[in-house]
C-alpha cells in the first residue's frame, strides 16, 4: 500500500534528549556527574514517567533512597526541558516540507504526559503542524508495545500501510514493521529524506 502520512518519534528524531544537559549545569565535578547519572536519575527510573507514573511519586521514592541528592532529584521535574537541547539538524525543515506538500503528520512518543505539555508548548511552531500526537505517559502504553501503534493508527484514521513511521530505536521500528507500517530506522535527516523520496512523499 502506498503511504500517505508520516508518524514521527520525538526524542532523538526531532529533538536531542540527554539528561546530562541539565545536570552538567548543576554538578561541577565530572566524576560526581557520571556517578549521579549512572546510579541515581537513571534512564530506567525516568522511563517510569514515560509509562505514566507521576514525578511526585517517583521523585519521593528516589529521594528516600538518595536523600543526599534531594535537591538534584527535585530539579528533574521543573527543569525537564533543559534535558532537551537542540532540534535534530534538518528535521524541522523536513517537517515543514511535508506539511507544505499536504502530507498528514503525526507522532508517537514515549514521553511523560506532565512533561510533554510544557515541552510541546515551547515548540508550538513545530507541533502545530501535526494532526495528532500519541503520548505514552497519557495512554500508559509505551513503544514497542504493539498496542500503542494500534491505538495511534485508530486515532489517526490510518491503515498500517498508509503510514511511514520513523524512530531511532530498532525495537520500536521492528514492532511497527511487524504490524505492516512502513518503518524507518532514523540515523540522520539526509537518510530519512532519501526514504521519503523513495516512498513518493517528497520530491527528489
Amino acid at each position: 500500500m502506498q503511504p500517505k502520512a508520516v508518524i514521527f518519534d520525538v526524542g532523538k528524531v526531532l529533538f536531542d534528549w540527554e539528561p546530562r544537559y541539565l545536570y552538567e549545569r548543576l554538578i561541577g565535578d565530572d566524576r560526581a556527574l557520571e556517578a549521579f547519572l549512572a546510579n541515581v536519575v537513571t534512564r530506567d527510573w525516568h522511563f517510569q514517567h514515560d509509562a505514566g507514573r507521576p514525578f511526585a511519586e517517583t521523585s519521593a521514592e528516589l529521594i528516600a533512597q538518595f536523600p543526599e541528592h534531594a535537591d538534584l532529584i527535585r530539579a528533574w521535574g521543573p527543569r525537564f526541558n533543559e534535558t532537551i537541547r537542540n532540534p535534530i539538524p534538518g528535521m524541522a525543515e523536513i517537517v515543514a516540507e511535508l506539511d507544505a506538500a499536504g502530507v498528514p503528520l503525526f507522532a508517537i512518543t514515549n514521553f511523560s504526559g506532565e512533561f510533554w505539555r510544557p515541552f510541546a508548548a515551547a515548540h508550538r511552531d513545530l507541533f502545530d503542524r501535526f494532526q495528532g500526537i500519541v503520548v505514552s505517559g497519557d495512554e500508559k502504553l509505551m513503544k514497542p508495545d504493539p498496542a500503542i501503534y494500534r491505538l495511534a493508527l485508530d486515532r489517526f484514521g490510518l491503515e498500517p500501510g498508509e503510514a511511514v513511521f520513523v524512530d531511532d530505536n530498532l525495537a520500536n521500528v521492528t514492532a511497527a514493521s511487524a504490524l505492516g507500517i512502513h518503518a524507518v530506522l532514523f540515523t540522520c535527516a539526509a537518510g530519512f529524506r532519501d526514504s521519503l523520496v523513495r516512498f513518493g512523499l517528497l520530491a527528489p
